[in-house]
């Protein structure tokens, strides 16, 4: 499994554990474009992008994540398993984390 296929694995554990809505849309390359996955959880609106350690959203997830956020959902990005272990606390503070760890 890849490095980033670890963390997607995890994040959609902690979402399930945790009994969120999770959408993981598949690119088609028509129409929209979106971050890896669409979540819900308590009324709130998720937009999560996973990334591999080290590496960093490209500037149309940086976009598409910025517009989820100024929309009032929670625009997060996931760079390793350690950080998707603790998605429940980062949901919990309630606020965007588009930083990579």
């Amino acid at each position: 499994m890849t490095p980033e296929g670890k963390v997607k694995l995890e994040v959609k554990k902690q979402l399930k554990a945790l009994g969120a809505y999770q959408f993981w849309p598949v690119p088609t390359g028509m129409g929209a474009t979106t971050v890896d996955c669409l979540a819900c959880l308590a009324g709130r609106f998720l937009g999560i992008e996973t990334k591999a350690p080290g590496k960093k959203p490209t500037p149309l997830q940086y976009l598409t994540l910025t517009k989820i956020a100024e929309a009032g959902g929670l625009a997060i990005v996931i760079s390793s398993v350690a950080m998707a272990k603790s998605l429940p606390e980062i949901i919990h503070a309630g606020r965007s984390v588009v930083a990579t760890n």
